[in-house]
């Protein structure tokens, strides 16, 4: 039986039906052209918010806002450059005096052994440093904003074979593209929960973590080989389109029900698929020393800090 869309908000499931009106309100979608980031930066433009679609390719970035419906505009971001970071968030600052919605979702997976223009290990460097920077950088411009969010999209991937590998945290002395993906995964909630709490006592801005389950999109490109096959013929029972795999970031965006240093993602048993809800993340992502850690390595690396006084535990 196929629902229509009063019958899916009446169904207790939260759907695209789901978001309130954005109207008035700015987001930034990092990797907005295509994929999740895509249908993400769709939905909350077809909800009023003016949203920028903050991606490396501007030629497909304004390809991807002639399909959306609102007010849309496109921002040249490499977060595999800080130059390019500083760049885009100087642009941003100087278009944008408040900034409602930040959603860091652009990602890189299972790449081959590669390096950031800065010497950072390709999935690392975009996935978490690329962000973190990003993040600090805009941050004067979320803080004064009554109900701003920070999302940060991870991935269950954070469970697998994922540590912050403090001894070599660029992959110089061996490299497993699996490992290398968790370890950013991972850092992304580890950054969530620290900066959620640095956040506590200004008020006014939460951070949030969101994942997709698995979701048919660009990001699978680089699965290695030994698992492409299975994966492929796998896909249409394991995997679940776009638009609902953004479900859950923008339930972490734009529920008001939504606290600081919550996760969402798919509602089944395994996370895989289905509609959002608040799920848990491993004990590692809560580790408070690691946490601490990582932002401070994070900072040194990124030579980047936040407007933001660090709370007593």
């Amino acid at each position: 039986m196929v629902l229509n869309d009063e019958e899916y908000v009446m169904s207790g499931n939260w759907t695209e039906q789901h978001i309130p009106d954005q109207h008035g309100r700015v987001a930034i979608v990092t990797g907005a052209n295509t994929g999740l980031g895509f249908e993400t930066a769709r939905m909350l433009a077809e909800r009023g918010a003016g949203v920028v679609l903050a991606v490396r390719d501007i030629d497909k970035g304004r390809q991807a806002a002639a399909r959306i419906t609102g007010d849309v505009t496109v921002q040249a971001l490499d977060l595999t450059s800080l130059d390019s970071i500083r760049s885009a968030a100087a642009d941003l600052r100087a278009a944008h005096p408040r900034i409602d919605l930040l959603i860091n979702n652009a990602g890189v997976m299972y790449t081959p052994r590669q390096s950031t223009a800065d010497g950072f290990e390709l999935q690392f460097g975009t996935n978490h440093l690329g962000h973190f920077a990003l993040t600090g950088l805009l941050l004067d411009r979320i803080l004064p904003v009554p109900g701003s969010r920070i999302v940060t999209v991870s991935s269950t991937g954070h469970r697998i074979q994922a540590a912050i590998h403090f001894d070599d945290l660029q992959w110089e002395r061996s490299y497993s593209r699996v490992r290398a993906y968790g370890q950013s995964k991972l850092a992304n909630l580890l950054f969530t929960y620290e900066l959620q709490r640095r956040l506590a006592s200004h008020g006014a801005t939460v951070a949030v973590a969101a994942h997709p389950g698995v979701s048919n999109t660009e990001l699978m490109r680089n699965t290695p080989a030994a698992l492409r096959l299975p994966v492929t013929w796998l896909a249409p029972l394991l995997t679940q389109k776009a638009e609902m795999g953004a479900l859950p970031t923008l339930r972490a965006a734009t529920d008001l029900a939504v606290t600081g240093g919550q996760y969402y993602g798919p509602g089944d048993r395994l996370e895989i698929r289905g509609y959002p809800k608040l799920v848990t993340s491993s004990p590692d992502s809560h580790d408070d020393a690691v946490q601490q850690r990582l932002w401070a390595v994070s900072e040194e690396l990124t030579g980047v800090t936040f407007p933001l006084g660090l709370a007593e535990r």
